[in-house]
């Protein structure tokens, strides 16, 4: 079902215990109350160290039926010079236990070291490492490139080749893609302000809300993923839910 999600990375910030949660909330029932606040969370803490399969199971199921994450892939498989040898890594990961969300796993964002330039060669046989399938369920995935060289047509034109996704933000140190290359589309916002109780003002979250419909209609899937990461992160689940009010 088409559909455009909005939410953040993680659930355990400890500003947010002061501007998001209720006072004196449990650690144990964040993810349970930010769950039924949005309706995705980027798991970031499978970027550092693996998650067991219980703790995956855990999180399907203190959510609602209708919740999804995206997981971002370990920085083992990602941070190297040569991609193309992450093949062990790229397994590991995918083994760790992710079949435990079900129905509530969506997107892998595998995000690159930033002095990771493109080399045409080396992200096409990367990409070919990413499989299509866990099990009997379908893998989409998204490319965060971090470096101003991925900027070219001739990634573009690999990336959809291969139906691999490409992240989009409006990081002031990132480089900025406008074309889709997926079937999905994969927002990570990255320019709150601390000094705006959202985040972001409310035209400017209009303004993304009208892109994201854009790219709704134009990706296959009509699925949309919109997280708020950085920036002034502490303001990140009101920018969220202001967003979903808008939406």
């Amino acid at each position: 079902m088409a559909q455009i999600r909005a939410g953040i990375g993680g659930w355990d910030f400890a500003p947010w215990r002061q501007s998001f949660y209720p006072p004196g909330l449990p650690l144990k029932q964040q993810l349970d109350y930010a769950s039924r606040q949005l309706t995705s969370i980027e798991i970031n803490g499978t970027f550092y160290r693996t998650a067991k399969p219980e703790h995956y199971a855990s999180w399907a199921e203190k959510t609602p039926d209708d919740f999804v994450f995206s997981v971002k892939a370990t920085r083992y498989a990602t941070h190297r010079k040569v991609l193309a040898e992450a093949g062990e890594s790229i397994a590991r990961f995918m083994d760790s236990g992710l079949t435990e969300l079900g129905d509530k796993l969506g997107p892998m964002l595998w995000q690159l070291a930033a002095t990771k330039q493109f080399d045409p060669d080396d992200i096409a046989a990367f990409f070919k490492l990413l499989p299509a399938r866990l099990g009997k369920r379908t893998v989409r995935h998204v490319l965060e490139p971090r470096h101003d060289s991925f900027l070219c047509d001739e990634y573009l034109q690999l990336a959809r080749k291969h139906q691999v996704a490409t992240v989009i933000t409006d990081s002031p140190k990132f480089p900025h893609f406008d074309r889709i290359t997926g079937d999905f589309v994969y927002l990570r916002l990255m320019d709150a302000r601390g000094d705006i109780d959202t985040g972001y003002t409310r035209p400017a979250l209009k303004q993304w809300l009208k892109q994201a419909q854009a790219w709704q209609a134009e990706a296959q899937s009509g699925q949309v993923y919109v997280y708020f990461i950085n920036g002034a992160k502490e303001r990140a689940p009101a920018a969220a839910r202001q967003f979903l009010s808008l939406l």
